[in-house]
């Protein structure tokens, strides 16, 4: 709907996957996973409402569609939203409570090496640009930190991550990402 959508693209479609654009109710149909870009959350969550899309893809992903949201995704994605615009709503399925732009702002934005469980023990670069900053954790579990702050979470099959991975030139994430989405429940 809107965000970085297009560099996920390119990177899942390197990793090997097979892509479209997911704009309807009808596009859902026979995904086994979802990207939910970096962007600006707000507009996001509306635009989905507009087209009937939001309730739709709750329902996908609570029922178990394979889900990796980043920065705004996660926003999108979260429990709790600090620092929202007046009446945002999002998803709601990450137990996380996140702060937009938690990070700084744009001038703020910054590149920080990253340990990543289950990533093969190599770091991987972190793209942070007006990142959340994960104030809360629930019932997620924490695979990246920086700065004592999870900032890459999974709950089931979702992985949520605050900076950018379409942005490294590294296609770890998204490979396992397609991995995982290939996987059946």
């Amino acid at each position: 709907m809107q965000g970085a959508f297009a560099e996920h693209v390119r990177a899942l479609e390197k990793a090997g996957a097979r892509t479209r654009l997911i704009r309807t109710q009808e596009d859902l149909e026979g995904v086994d996973g979802i990207v939910l870009p970096g962007g600006e959350s707000t507009t996001m969550t509306m635009l989905m409402e507009r087209v009937g899309l939001l309730e739709p893809l709750r329902d996908a992903i609570q029922r178990g569609l394979a889900t990796l949201a980043t920065c705004a995704g996660m926003i999108v994605l979260a429990r709790d939203i600090t620092d929202g615009m007046g009446g945002q709503r999002g998803l709601g399925l990450l137990d996380v409570g996140v702060r937009r732009n938690g990070y700084g702002r744009q001038v703020d934005s910054f590149e920080a090496q990253l340990h990543i469980d289950g990533l093969d023990g190599k770091t991987f670069p972190g793209v942070f640009i007006r990142a959340p900053l994960v104030e809360r954790t629930g019932d997620v579990e924490v695979i990246a930190s920086y700065d004592h702050h999870p900032v890459a979470v999974r709950q089931g099959r979702i992985v949520a991550l605050c900076f950018h991975p379409e942005l490294s030139g590294d296609l770890r994430l998204h490979r396992e990402f397609v991995r995982m989405a290939g996987a059946k429940n």
